[in-house]
């Protein structure tokens, strides 16, 4: 959603996103922004779903979270 959005406007809609106080579902491409914002994610996979209590850069790093992808996009060999 940060695409067309200068500085100014980028850095208010964070704020905004920060302190509203409802849930925010959202899909972005903007790595800075998902860290800025997000206090949760909730991956779906093609066999189920991950939801994880961490910043989106946490998710990415966590050696278990990693494992458990792999698992979740492993297409069986036949």
């Amino acid at each position: 959603p940060t695409n067309h959005l200068d500085l100014e406007s980028i850095t208010a809609f964070n704020n905004g996103v920060v302190d509203f106080p409802g849930v925010v579902l959202m899909a972005t491409h903007d790595l800075a922004f998902a860290n800025s914002v997000c206090n949760r994610v909730i991956e779906l996979t093609p066999k189920g779903v991950i939801d994880r209590i961490c910043t989106y850069e946490e998710y990415l790093e966590n050696p278990k979270v990693q494992e458990l992808r792999e698992s979740m996009y492993m297409v069986a060999a036949y």
